[in-house]
């Protein structure tokens, strides 16, 4: 699978280095991916590594037939874990991904 053409936020954007990162990951690369997590005041950084399978991207929404507009998509990076989990994480502006 190749990366999209772009790699694009629904309302911000990523750094150019970390498009650049992405769109050169290869299938089997280690990365290492971190997200900032906030609940209420609280922020915490989360980790979490693997292999990376895929760039890919989520559409969300509204749950009803509405304008095609309302919808969002988000890039995930698809990605196996050291457990032989496979699992995707959406990116944000504040989202890491670092190849090991």
């Amino acid at each position: 699978m190749t990366a999209p053409e772009k790699i694009v936020l629904p309302t911000r954007r990523l750094a150019p280095a970390q498009v650049e990162l992405l769109r050169a990951l290869q299938p089997g690369d280690k990365i290492k991916v971190t997200q900032t997590v906030r609940v209420g005041a609280k922020t915490w950084t989360a980790e979490a590594t693997g292999e990376f399978r895929a760039i890919a991207y989520l559409e969300t929404g509204v749950t009803t037939e509405r304008v095609k507009d309302d919808d969002l998509v988000v890039p995930v990076v698809r990605f196996t874990k050291p457990n032989g989990e496979l699992t995707s994480i959406s990116l944000d502006e504040n989202s890491r991904v670092e190849r090991m």
